[in-house]
């Protein structure tokens, strides 16, 4: 019997989070000898990776309950009720709440707990000492979206947008920097709209100029993917001017050519993309910007295809997350005619994925013999400490012991070895 509760997460950061709190609440429960799957819906992939995942492991351990949650669960519990493997299928809100897992039904009856995710108005703010070594440390500010992209699925499995108010966001950053966490992560579905629906309409500048302000002793805060068009000035002001904000930012682009924007009904053209990136960069050169691109919308011809690998290098993309256009049953996109065909998403992804490797090499050879600090996430058997750089940098450090796992160290960045760079420390 093992333990403690094994969790299984795909997709997103926010999964990861969540998956910690269920870690902590299954625990608390007392529930040992079981398996916690928190599965993506963001493509008919990660949900068919998700069923495949609960078959191989119902095989290697026949014995031990498969609880099934997060977005696919969420929106389709039925593809899982159906599947003999699964012991329960809970939704995406009776996931975090303690109680789901303190009555936790372990038998096949009644074995369904997913209630309407549109009914939920709050989101409940969830105070974890971080995951696993002391480093790195993720803060759900915000949950759901109120945008309706054609192609996206995820409103129905997270709900409409919810904020976290600003004194707890700020509470609980204070505690895990109290904790020895050098560096926090604002997380979300959509973070750009936190604020909408909480007293006043704060806006996510005005969280992080808070946070900047009233935890001066952070030394390294992130934000999670943003929609450029929505950034507001105290934002702009933080990300320009303020040390503390790391100088990396991943942007919901999706696409580069303006009438696939506009069939994705997203809320942005691509001037407007390449001139957010352009004035970040010529305020402060050193920010690097990660992208989500999806390759193959229905429509996309090649000549559309194009735009969006010069958007790679117009806006300067690094660490690109590329998806094959997937189709979700109940999308609007789903419906529109001209289907790409999937052979053709395929090469358009690979083709973006190449491009956006080209980039982060040009990068990292821009970095060789450059000044950086990392945080150190993890000490390897093989002697190397290995973190990320201010950018988001995969670095390896030769030397230096397990005693400086959660610290900042400065390095010099001595080299590129495969997808991270090597280095020394600086008073090596």
């Amino acid at each position: 019997m093992n333990a403690k509760p094994e969790v299984v997460t795909f997709g997103c950061r926010l999964n990861a989070y969540e998956s910690e709190v269920m870690r902590r609440h299954a625990e608390d429960a007392g529930l040992e000898d079981i398996i916690i799957v928190n599965t993506c819906a963001v493509t008919a992939e990660a949900t068919r990776q998700a069923r495949q995942s609960i078959r191989r492991m119902k095989r290697e351990r026949p014995d031990t309950p498969i609880v099934v949650t997060g977005c696919a669960a969420q929106i389709d519990p039925a593809q899982f009720d159906k599947m003999e493997e699964v012991t329960s299928i809970i939704g995406n809100a009776e996931k975090l709440d303690a109680k789901s897992f303190k009555g936790l039904n372990l038998t096949h009856a009644e074995r369904v707990q997913v209630n309407d995710i549109f009914s939920v108005k709050e989101t409940a703010g969830h105070l974890i000492d971080g995951f696993g070594e002391r480093s790195r440390a993720f803060v759900q500010i915000q949950n759901g979206c109120n945008h309706r992209c054609t192609f996206c699925v995820i409103p129905y499995g997270r709900g409409n947008s919810r904020s976290t108010g600003i004194g707890e966001v700020v509470n609980q950053i204070k505690n895990l920097v109290q904790q020895g966490y050098n560096e926090v992560v604002l997380t979300g579905v959509d973070i750009t709209s936190y604020g909408e629906d909480l007293p006043g309409t704060p806006t996510l500048g005005m969280l992080v100029q808070k946070i900047l302000t009233l935890v001066p002793d952070l030394p390294r805060l992130r934000i999670s993917s943003i929609d450029s068009i929505e950034v507001d000035e105290p934002l702009m002001d933080a990300i320009i001017g303020d040390a503390r904000l790391m100088p990396h930012l991943h942007l919901s682009l999706q696409a580069g050519d303006n009438m696939i924007l506009k069939r994705m009904k997203r809320r942005h053209l691509r001037e407007q993309a390449i001139e957010f990136c352009t004035t970040v960069s010529k305020a402060r050169p050193e920010m690097v910007y990660g992208a989500d691109i999806i390759a193959g919308f229905p429509t996309e011809t090649e000549a559309m295809f194009e735009q969006s690998l010069k958007l790679v290098e117009e806006c300067n993309l690094t660490w690109l997350h590329v998806f094959p256009y997937s189709e979700r049953e109940g999308t609007p996109a789903a419906k529109i005619p001209n289907k790409v065909p999937k052979q053709i998403r395929k090469e358009r992804a690979a083709r973006l994925r190449a491009l956006g490797e080209q980039q982060v090499a040009k990068l990292m050879q821009a970095r060789i013999g450059a000044a950086a600090n990392v945080l150190v996430e993890r000490a390897g058997n093989d002697g190397l400490l290995t973190g990320h750089s201010e950018q988001f940098i995969p670095v390896a450090i030769d030397g230096g012991g397990s005693q400086l796992v959660g610290s900042i160290v400065p390095v010099k960045l001595t080299g590129i070895d495969g997808a991270s760079m090597s280095a020394v420390l600086a008073n090596s």
